[in-house]
């Protein structure tokens, strides 16, 4: 698990154990490492061609923070369109040299025809190439590493590798964040932009590191019900699965156990992030918590409390564009189904296990829920 070679093995292991794919994960292997050296020669010639790299800072970064399917992605790329800064294209965190950006923008359409990307069920989550996406992506594609990893492949290894993406078990903050640096610096330098927008759903248990490492970030927090977001997180990779590899052919067993150690990681992010906004190791100023009921009914009047808690002075298009967004926003309805038997998961379990989250974020939709199971309570402090 300490080492990129070491991440791969255990990967091409699940590949030949669980999917019966032998040849693929040596081809994969292969295409990263040309990738990756493509990369570091021609980040050499990026400061040569673009020498405002030279100069450039990452300042009052906009970081949303989230599960999958609390609307991170709409707020993000909402965000980014309207100017308040610029998102990382899956392209750019691909290829994090700007000489091969440039390079490559032409021959992206024809490139899609190999992007993983293309597993998506696009009325879940509609992603390409030239898409903004979570910046969790560029942490998989520069060290194969991160939450990713750990729910497409590790999540089916024979023995439990969850601590190996647990920051209380394995912290990689520093070599993270310095990576995330660079490529938000690169994003500035391509975009002409000021400032960053970007979303990170695995940085909530390790937040405090976070905000110590850039102390002018502004977080955007989206919680919602957890009975909606984990089967809808659960269908959205298990979707890309099912496309890849035929996931839903693979035998029942090795199904129930991808789908309990996913959904306690899942609940794990919750209730990490959970445990440091209630004991202070959060500031709460440099936080901004979306409801994302209140995300779909009141956009406009959500919008205006982050522009005043984080002295945003919106321009008049952005004014505009939120109005017109909070029009589509009340009539809007995911095409997006899930079933929560599918995943092994009812209402009563999933209340008890975010019990703290609800308290914490919902607590209008809390209904003396019991303790959280004794499983999920070991693994949060």
């Amino acid at each position: 698990m300490d080492t990129i070679l070491g991440r791969m093995q255990l990967a091409a292991r699940v590949a030949r154990r669980t999917f019966r794919v032998r040849v693929l994960p040596y081809f994969a292997a292969f295409m990263w490492m040309n990738i990756r050296i493509a990369v570091w020669c021609f980040q050499r010639l990026d400061s040569l061609f673009y020498p405002a790299l030279r100069t450039v800072q990452v300042k009052n970064p906009i970081v949303l923070v989230g599960n999958p399917r609390t609307g991170t992605t709409f707020m993000q790329r909402f965000l980014s369109d309207q100017g308040y800064g610029v998102g990382n294209e899956v392209y750019r965190m691909l290829y994090p040299s700007l000489v091969i950006q440039a390079l490559l923008k032409p021959f992206l359409p024809l490139l899609e025809a190999v992007s993983p990307a293309k597993y998506h069920n696009t009325g879940a989550h509609d992603t390409g190439l030239d898409s903004v996406e979570t910046d969790d992506v560029a942490i998989l594609f520069r060290y194969f590493d991160g939450f990713f990893l750990y729910g497409f492949f590790l999540a089916f290894a024979e023995e439990e590798l969850a601590d190996g993406f647990d920051p209380q078990h394995r912290d990689e903050s520093k070599r993270d964040f310095d990576w995330l640096e660079d490529t938000w610096k690169r994003s500035l330098v391509a975009h002409g932009g000021e400032a960053v927008v970007a979303k990170l759903f695995s940085l909530g248990p390790r937040l405090p590191q976070f905000l110590e490492r850039f102390p002018d970030a502004r977080v955007l927090y989206l919680a919602r019900d957890p009975v909606s977001t984990l089967p809808s997180g659960m269908s959205l990779v298990s979707g890309v699965l099912d496309n890849a590899f035929g996931f839903w052919k693979l035998p029942q067993a090795t199904r129930d156990q991808w789908m309990e150690r996913l959904y306690q990681g899942l609940v794990m992010l919750q209730l990490r992030f959970t445990d440091h906004w209630n004991s202070g190791k959060i500031d709460k100023k440099r936080v901004f918590v979306v409801n994302y009921d209140r995300m779909m009914s009141d956009f406009d009047g959500m919008m205006a409390d982050l522009h005043t808690q984080f002295g945003i002075d919106a321009t008049e298009a952005q004014l505009a564009a939120i109005a017109e967004k909070a029009d589509k926003q009340r009539a809007y309805k995911s095409s997006h189904k899930y079933d929560l038997d599918k995943f092994n998961l009812d209402v009563e379990r999933i209340r008890k296990d975010c019990l703290p989250y609800y308290e914490a974020f919902l607590p209008h939709l809390v209904e003396d829920a019991p303790a959280p199971t004794e499983e999920v309570a070991a693994k949060v402090p």
